[in-house]
């Protein structure tokens, strides 16, 4: 994919967390191998959300016409945070559990919506193809990296 351009990357990580959550819903009787897909979706979206404020959103945050789109969605990622980080709190798979991950699910469903139906086209038309470009590499070379910092904050 050399020539992909960022929301190209970005889309296909949003589309595996899409499909991470369909296996945790097929995986829902089985606490064995939804912990396991819930820690890789954990992991997984942690570190899609720290390479992406560190590429697409700070380009986004230095260009005043973006800037608001890219706040916005930053506040989004801390929310979500929020509800990992209490999640790991409560008993695996109890009601609260499930209760907590099921808002998780539908806040950061709507996140990915909101990115890909509005906030990504708008980007689109401010960034040069160089630039989506450039963001995809940077994104490509950050996130191994945050991968491991989000192993490792278990």
């Amino acid at each position: 994919m050399a020539d992909a351009n960022i929301f190209d990357r970005l889309k296909q990580d949003h589309d595996a967390h899409r499909q991470l959550f369909d296996k945790m819903a097929d995986a829902e009787g089985d606490n064995e191998r939804l912990a396991k897909l819930f820690e890789q979706f954990r992991v997984e979206v942690t570190a899609h959300a720290a390479a992406e404020e560190e590429t697409l959103y700070a380009t986004m945050l230095a260009r005043p016409d973006l800037r608001e789109d890219a706040q916005h969605s930053v506040s989004e990622h801390k929310e979500i945070d929020d509800y990992l980080e209490e999640l790991q709190e409560q008993e695996f798979n109890s009601t609260a559990w499930r209760e907590t991950f099921d808002k998780m699910k539908k806040r950061y469903l709507h996140h990915i919506e909101e990115e890909e139906e509005e906030m990504f086209p708008d980007a689109a038309a401010e960034l040069t193809t160089e630039e989506e470009q450039k963001l995809a590499a940077t994104f490509a070379r950050r996130k191994p990296a945050e991968l491991q910092r989000a192993e490792k904050a278990d």
